[in-house]
């Protein structure tokens, strides 16, 4: 079947020959009758990628959401084994009221346990456990050629450390054994401290070492001596209290496209002077896990609030010796832009060695925010902070990027040589062919 299919980051609308299998014994056949079809497939989760990685304009598409099965679970050691497309949402009502939680969880529930590993996602508390690929046992790869390959640090394993972070370019992931984290309750001991400029976040961040999990959300518009000014959270699994997969309450939605983008340099001001001095903004108390890890799962489709032009993800990240100066320098352009959003992430990664060979990870402070799309200005802006991370010698997210030079890739990421060896002939994406330099088919919408 074909049809359109966009990104998250709404900046894209792509033919392609579609399909979806029910059960993972269906996934092979697929796999080779798109391939026969069109020359090309890629895996597609749930979607959640922002810019063109997920997407393979004019090839195939195999979407991976209905391989949701588990296919093994030890409650005694946590260790669990299940298709690649479980999200982590679905992973959690099997797992928490038994006392495990992922070990590494990106910023959104709503993503499959292919796509993590494929991207190799990373959380909140990458400076004592790394990103999501240091917690994967084993991984089934399904080649073109029809072979399935048991991938394991022991196994294959130079196959298994290429499609760590591979970005579904090695094959089709059909199944993942993951190691799970033992918790004893569904609840997170919190504490929110305002800061009032970037340099507080360094010294905060280093007084937090002995928490597990520390995120900061930025103003990017402020300047000045409020430059960077935030809110610091820091948290740890409670040691007691109820083991519940979802909170309660409402969820919200957004339940159309506007004709405009709703982020502007009015609404976002008047947002991020609200938020700043809430009351919750200086905070020490609990909360579900839901709400800590996922603030923006609590509004489906909220993508659409940028309208029909969509919105570009930049995420960076700079070694510790210049990160201080170089996040100054980025925040200082970004807000001399007077554009960004809402929700502007920083964080630091520990020294922790990748667990692929594309892993984005690695030592030093990584930098997120979306910028509505307002075309020339937007790529003049990001081209321009792309010259920051280069000098600083840092490197951009390739699952969050639309419009990543090639040359920055290469550049950020060099053990890509070494990975092109373990491509599988057939696969491919419309990040790749950028990459590559060769010609893609995507409409930009």
């Amino acid at each position: 079947m074909r049809q359109p299919i966009k990104s998250w980051g709404n900046l894209a609308s792509v033919d392609h020959e579609v399909a979806t299998p029910a059960f993972r014994e269906d996934a092979a056949p697929l796999l080779s009758t798109l391939v026969e079809k069109t020359g090309s497939v890629l895996a597609h989760g749930l979607g959640r990628s922002y810019g063109d990685s997920p997407l393979n304009g004019g090839g195939g598409l195999l979407i991976t959401r209905r391989m949701d099965r588990c296919h093994a679970f030890d409650i005694a050691t946590g260790v669990l084994r299940a298709d690649a497309g479980l999200s982590l949402a679905d992973l959690h009502v099997i797992t928490v009221p038994r006392g495990w939680f992922v070990a590494v969880t990106p910023g959104t529930k709503f993503v499959t346990l292919g796509g993590a590993v494929a991207n190799d996602v990373h959380g909140k508390n990458h400076h004592v456990a790394g990103s999501f690929g240091h917690h994967v046992r084993a991984l089934g790869l399904r080649r073109s050629d029809g072979t399935l390959v048991d991938c394991a640090p022991d196994r294959n394993a130079d196959l298994f450390h290429a499609t760590i972070g591979g970005l579904g370019l090695t094959g089709l992931i059909e199944w993942v054994e993951i190691q799970l984290q033992a918790i004893a309750s569904s609840d997170m001991e919190v504490e929110n401290i305002r800061f009032d400029h970037v340099d507080r976040f360094f010294d905060l961040a280093a007084e937090s070492l002995d928490w597990p999990y520390s995120v900061a959300w930025v103003d990017c518009l402020s300047q000045g001596a409020s430059l960077g000014r935030g809110i610091f959270s820091r948290g740890r699994h409670a040691p007691d209290g109820p083991r519940l997969a979802q909170p309660a309450g409402a969820k919200l939605a957004v339940p159309l496209t506007p004709p405009i983008s709703l982020i502007n340099g009015l609404s976002l001001r008047a947002f991020n002077a609200a938020y700043y001095n809430r009351p919750s903004a200086t905070f020490a108390g609990r909360c579900h896990f839901d709400g800590f890890f996922y603030p923006l799962d609590g509004v489906h489709h909220w993508n659409r609030v940028y309208g029909p032009s969509g919105f570009y993800q930049y995420q960076c990240v700079v070694p510790p010796a210049v990160a201080r100066e170089a996040v100054t320098d980025l925040l200082a352009r970004i807000a001399a832009s007077g554009t960004g959003s809402c929700l502007v992430v920083l964080k630091n990664f520990g020294d922790v060695a990748p667990a692929g060979l594309l892993s984005f990870p690695m030592a030093g402070t990584t930098l997120a925010l979306d910028f509505p799309n307002q075309g020339q200005r937007t790529l003049a802006l990001m081209a321009d902070l792309d010259r920051t991370v280069a000098a600083a010698g840092g490197r951009l997210y390739p699952a969050k990027d639309a419009r990543m030079p090639a040359d920055l890739f290469a550049a950020g990421y060099p053990a890509v040589a070494d990975f092109k060896r373990h491509i599988d002939p057939a696969f491919m994406s419309d990040f790749w062919r950028r990459m590559e330099q060769a010609p893609t088919k995507s409409k930009q919408a």
